[in-house]
């Protein structure tokens, strides 16, 4: 059994510079301004887009992120319809095989600390479920009868590909106070991805 923390990575090359660029090229159509383009009016335009809340011309560039996080918190990030989701399946990954360590991984809760009684409760569980599932395999079941007895504590995998707008979207109700704990630790990691590349189209975001 691995009990690993969640991470995130950004998929290909992120050009912020021209994702600005192709977002200001598509705002300006609204107002036939492409003439007012210059070599820094890229970042302005977005601003006063984005304070005037006309966020539709956001949605003409897109980001890709793979997340590795438990299977609770994707039940939640599913919810968000204005994206494209592929993730890692319980019924065809066989957590016994080579190429899983033949164990099964779970991730930490970030609000369970190690020694305490509820994190030893926690632990213990997936113990148990790592067993029972391993056991079920060697008695003939498939990895899609197998999954039952998983937690959401889970490790998974999913690849997250979502326009700007509803990136934004997604920041604003995941990274709140009220959000679940797991989730909005996940949500923070990759709003300071985003800003770090590009702060434009999300450094207004209060988190």
């Amino acid at each position: 059994m691995k009990i690993i923390p969640p991470s995130y990575e950004i998929m290909g090359n992120i050009d912020g510079g021209q994702m600005l660029r192709n977002i200001e090229l598509c705002g300006r159509v609204c107002y036939k301004s492409e003439d007012r383009i210059t070599d820094d009016s890229a970042a302005k335009f977005i601003a006063m887009i984005r304070k005037s809340g006309h966020e539709s011309v956001l949605e003409h560039e897109k980001i890709t992120v793979r997340v590795i996080c438990d299977r609770g918190v994707t039940h939640e990030i599913v919810r968000h319809r204005m994206a494209s989701y592929s993730q890692e399946s319980t019924r065809y990954c066989n957590y016994s095989k080579d190429k899983f360590g033949g164990e099964l991984a779970f991730i930490k809760p970030c609000y369970l600390q190690e020694g305490t009684q509820t994190y030893r409760i926690w632990a213990e569980a997936m113990e148990n479920a790592e067993r029972s599932y391993l056991a079920m395999l060697a008695a003939g079941a498939k990895a899609e009868e197998a999954r039952a007895v998983l937690p959401n504590s889970l490790k998974t995998e999913l690849v997250i590909t979502m326009n700007i707008r509803e990136w934004r979207h997604f920041f604003r109700l995941r990274t709140a106070e009220r959000a679940h704990p797991q989730m909005r630790e996940l949500a923070l990691m990759i709003l300071d991805g985003f800003r770090a590349q590009i702060p434009v189209l999300f450094d207004d975001i209060e988190a």
